[in-house]
């Protein structure tokens, strides 16, 4: 095998939601620095991606309101003239809620700061009270209303958790614009309405306050869990899987956010390893919404996992392969290959990875090098059986939902070439056509079957649902880049409110 064409294989609230889209013995580390060269994935989130992300943000602060469950609260006060007075505030229930505008900045080094204003909301509850020094139980009810005009405020601070993405939304203040209650029944004293106006708006607004914050806490990791365990199972194929926990904190600028993940492919309880990763900053420009950057040392032990696991490889019969040998050739096909796609009724022809692929990027694209074997069956006529070297170089495009592969430069060697049931070697005149079929039939097809097969699993996982813009397959040194614009990945959000809120 020539080593200068083959070289030897080698087994190597909404802001969170892209980050989250995409554990090593080393842990979290706390300085991204030293986390870039154990990272396989990374996920830069621009600036104007944030702005698009945030229109929504009030859907999962809608969810954060309506799925909070406040605590009843019971006490006692003492009146002048009346002694004690029992109290307990029971059933409080969140109605007609309506979000007004939200808007965030990003903070360099510190998190992100969002605001949410004109928060409008009617509280609904039950009072039980009573009064005299004799009580000993509450002996009465009135039901009640508390109008309420807020505005929130979060800090977010984003960390590692478990390996994860998580969010420490525990700076979250609440500014209450108006607080008014509302009594129900005339028969009620006026007096009674005074003693608890205070006590109750006051009371309310410790309640909400604690619960709507922890509630968005709450609400935000489970976010940061949905997208991440969606992404982890966008990533997995059948028993392969991928480990995309973060290495770092996410690094927050003016103008981005970006995540480290390992990126450590899962098989057969082994997993891969990454230690010498070429990743930096600089690699990643601004001008687009969304970067995914992706190391040849992710890609390689899947295509290991892939091979071993029996994905690589093709049968094709019938009128398809008689079809494929009509390509013009300037070799001249071999008889016993014309009398099997011409005479031969079961004509069959196996095609397979006889080693693990490995590739090798660099911005000329991507190498990606192989031996690959073929059985040609002719039913009773015999079989012909081929071994090739085979590296091509392939770029990859995503356009109207599919995926594009093109094969560039391809480089073939006929390793053995044979009729075993005839005892028979093929000659240097059949070896070239094997070699010209390889180039011009086989390459082509295989990138052909596996540009659908990769765009069917893309569709399995709901890639078709986003609006995806301009998106474009940089490859770099040792890895590629992938950045798009798009569109608010609005199934995502109406799947987890669905969950959230189950």
């Amino acid at each position: 095998m020539p080593g200068d064409i083959f070289p030897p294989p080698r087994l190597p609230m909404l802001l969170l939601l892209v980050l989250s889209v995409l554990g090593a013995s080393h842990g979290c580390l706390q300085d991204p620095a030293s986390a870039y060269r154990f990272t396989g994935i990374v996920c830069r989130l621009t600036y104007p991606a944030a702005v698009v992300l945030n229109e929504k943000t009030t859907k999962v602060i809608e969810a954060a309101f309506k799925h909070a469950r406040y605590p009843s609260v019971k006490g006692e006060k003492s009146m002048l003239f009346i002694g004690r007075v029992l109290y307990g505030l029971d059933n409080l229930e969140i109605h007609n809620l309506s979000i007004g505008q939200s808007v965030f900045e990003l903070r360099p080094g510190e998190g992100i700061a969002m605001e949410i204003s004109n928060v409008s909301a009617v509280f609904k509850g039950t009072i039980q009270y009573g009064y005299g020094s004799w009580l000993v139980s509450l002996s009465h009810s009135i039901d009640f209303e508390v109008e309420s005009q807020i505005d929130l405020g979060i800090n977010p601070r984003l960390y590692c958790g478990n390996d994860k993405v998580a969010a420490d939304t525990s700076d979250c203040y609440l500014n209450f614009h108006k607080l008014r209650l509302h009594l129900q029944g005339d028969r009620e004293p006026n007096w009674l309405k005074k003693l608890f106006t205070d006590f109750i708006t006051f009371t309310v607004k410790l309640v909400i306050k604690g619960q709507i914050c922890k509630e968005i806490n709450k609400v935000a990791n489970i976010l940061a869990d949905f997208i991440q365990d969606t992404a982890k199972e966008f990533l997995r194929i059948g028993d392969i899987g991928v480990d995309i926990g973060i290495n770092t904190v996410p690094v927050i600028t003016a103008n981005y956010i970006e995540s480290y993940h390992k990126g450590l492919t899962i098989y057969n309880n082994a997993t891969s390893v990454i230690s010498d990763s070429v990743f930096h900053p600089g690699l990643l420009t601004e001008n687009r919404m969304l970067y995914f950057w992706v190391s040849d040392q992710v890609f390689n032990p899947i295509l290991t996992a892939a091979q071993q696991d029996g994905y690589l490889k093709l049968n094709i019969s019938g009128p398809e392969l008689t079809e494929l040998f009509k390509t013009s050739l300037s070799s001249a096909t071999p008889e016993f290959i014309r009398k099997c796609l011409l005479e031969s009724d079961s004509s069959q022809l196996r095609v397979w990875s006889s080693s693990v692929p490995y590739l090798n990027t660099s911005k000329l694209g991507t190498r990606v090098c192989a031996q690959a074997s073929g059985e040609l069956d002719c039913g009773g006529q015999g079989a012909l059986f081929f071994k090739t070297d085979v590296a091509v170089d392939v770029t990859a495009s995503y356009a109207d939902k599919k995926l594009f592969l093109q094969g560039k430069r391809p480089q073939i060697v006929v390793l053995q070439a044979e009729l075993p049931s005839q005892n028979q070697q093929l000659d240097d005149v059949q070896l070239e056509f094997i070699r010209e079929a390889v180039e011009k039939i086989g390459i082509p097809k295989a990138l052909s079957v596996l540009q659908v097969e990769i765009t069917k699993m893309l569709d399995n996982q709901g890639t078709y649902l986003f609006d995806i813009f301009n998106p474009e397959v940089i490859p770099q040194n040792g890895s590629v880049v992938i950045q798009m614009d798009f569109g608010f990945p609005h199934h995502l959000l109406v799947e987890f409110l669905q969950k959230t809120l189950q």
